[in-house]
């Protein structure tokens, strides 16, 4: 287990922003993790977790505590069940899984960060998420100082939520269980319409693995969505703010806006989200609020390649990051009276 003090936080985050941690310890296995849990639980020391460091908006003057950074290896499948410790990459996960020809989390290919917060996140993309092949979480719980095995039915799966992302200080996840389908080689039904008009198909067609995740990275590389160390379009959290999910009265007075500021035959997208709600775009909600691609004259402007990434163009503070995405929320609000929610968590800052 290494320890450092003073450490620079912002190498460890996509953003490469963010101030110094007062102590750094990085753990390779899960009795380290819960070793350093214990610890800091004990002497009442501030915990930050850190895994891939794609979800962390970190303010610049850093964090006054223990910051951990879970590094632990595993990746084991036994059929179609795959077990993954918390610290795996997850992009590389996913295409092992390819490679041994099981579907399931394909559509989930390039996305960045550790397998450990997957379920926090619930993540999702092209019309798969984690919720879907998660069958178990094992975590350390801090309330009970007990490792815990929490299966599918009682996480509390949403759209980007669960019952981990609910009570962020209690659970700290070291494993997560997923039961994949063998389909002979193929994708589990393609449900996204844009995945589907790039693969030539129609949605809920099947197709060959590689293809399905080949065409997702392609996808999300065009929207400066897969790491790139050269690319600032990619110096960023991803989607910066969740799709709205409004009830069915909130979306007629959404609708009555956009109407009103865009004129009579203007349509929002709109998905059914459950019962009485739907969901819209906040992609959409941004460059139709005047937030367009590369919009900014500062070190922190949105993505040349996607409206609902924020990214540092090399130079940028935290600050100049929150000052943008506070102007994106209110212009976006005063022009259809939804409020945006940001999806990456926030360390000693917020919107």
């Amino acid at each position: 287990m290494q320890e450092l003090h003073d450490a620079p936080l912002a190498p460890l985050t996509t953003f490469r922003l963010g101030g110094p941690a007062t102590r750094l310890i990085t753990a390779t296995t899960d009795a380290e993790v819960i070793d350093a849990v214990r610890e800091a639980d004990d002497a009442g020391t501030p915990l930050l977790l850190i895994g891939g460091g794609s979800n962390l908006v970190i303010g610049d003057k850093g964090f006054d505590g223990t910051a951990l950074r879970i590094a632990t290896k595993g990746f084991s499948l036994d059929g179609t069940k795959l077990e993954l410790a918390a610290g795996e990459v997850w992009t590389d996960a996913v295409a092992r899984t390819v490679e041994a020809g099981l579907a399931g989390i394909e559509c989930l290919a390039g996305i960045p960060g550790s397998a450990g917060a997957t379920p926090i996140q619930n993540v999702g993309a092209y019309g798969q998420e984690v919720s879907s092949t998660i069958t178990e979480v094992i975590a350390y719980d801090r309330r009970t100082r007990e490792t815990v095995t929490i299966p599918n039915a009682e996480c509390a799966f949403s759209y980007r939520h669960s019952r981990f992302k609910a009570d962020p200080e209690r659970y700290v996840v070291l494993r997560v269980r997923f039961d994949l389908e063998d389909a002979q080689g193929l994708s589990a039904p393609i449900k996204y319409a844009e995945t589907a008009r790039a693969l030539g198909v129609e949605p809920g067609d099947r197709v060959p693995l590689a293809a399905a995740r080949e065409t997702v990275l392609k996808l999300r590389t065009g929207k400066g969505m897969v790491l790139d160390p050269e690319d600032h379009d990619t110096w960023s959290a991803g989607s910066f703010f969740t799709n709205p999910i409004l009830t069915h009265e909130e979306f007629a007075a959404f609708h009555a806006r956009v109407k009103e500021r865009l004129g009579e035959e203007a349509v929002p997208p709109a998905y059914p989200a459950g019962d009485d709600h739907t969901k819209t775009s906040a992609a959409w909600l941004i460059d139709k609020a005047g937030f367009t691609k590369g919009y900014g004259t500062g070190p922190a402007r949105i993505s040349t390649k996607h409206t609902l990434a924020l990214t540092n163009r090399g130079e940028a503070t935290t600050e100049d990051l929150l000052v943008l995405a506070r102007e994106v929320v209110a212009g976006v609000r005063d022009a259809f009276g939804i409020t945006l929610v940001n999806e990456p968590v926030t360390v000693g800052v917020s919107l």
